[in-house]
């Protein structure tokens, strides 16, 4: 199979950056938020979210990562942000991609038996495959593809690309 670039580094650059001012404009009157990626690449695009929050915005993030079995999303999820971290907060879950919208809807789930100010939800790609009443709230690129296809994002020293193969 070949493999077809859709984003190189510098567009997932500038997409990184345009979703960090999104979420800065929607939080500008807060104090702290806590972001949650999604292991593993969801935690890395998360970790590059919040290092550009960070840039333009005084706002105290706490960052941390959800793992969700995606074989079996009903298994007990785990994340290394405790209660107190995210309780009566604004709340970010971030995942690299969206293809039936499972992993995401369950991690919501988890992070909602504490009082929250706000969810939002972030994916670097959106595959237009939802099965689950799951809103993206802010999204590098919305991709139409077929079931078959497969989206993968690649995070690296030598540079970060979206392919599909």
């Amino acid at each position: 199979m070949s493999k077809t670039i859709i984003l190189n580094t510098i567009a997932i650059q500038n997409k990184i950056r345009r979703i960090a001012y999104q979420i800065y404009e929607i939080n500008s009157d807060e104090e702290a938020i806590s972001i949650a990626g999604i292991k593993e690449n969801g935690f890395l695009f998360a970790q590059k979210v919040a290092a550009e929050l960070e840039k333009i915005s005084p706002i105290s993030i706490q960052i941390g990562s959800i793992s969700v079995d995606k074989k079996n999303p009903l298994s007990p999820i785990s994340t290394s942000l405790q209660a107190v971290d995210y309780r009566n907060k604004p709340l970010v879950i971030i995942d690299d991609v969206l293809h039936t919208g499972s992993t995401l809807m369950y991690a919501v789930r988890h992070f909602l038996a504490e009082p929250l100010t706000r969810v939002n939800t972030v994916v670097l790609v959106d595959r237009n495959h939802k099965q689950f009443p799951i809103k993206v709230d802010f999204k590098g690129i919305s991709l139409s593809t077929s079931l078959q296809d497969h989206v993968e994002v690649v995070f690296n020293k030598e540079g970060d690309y979206v392919y599909l193969e």
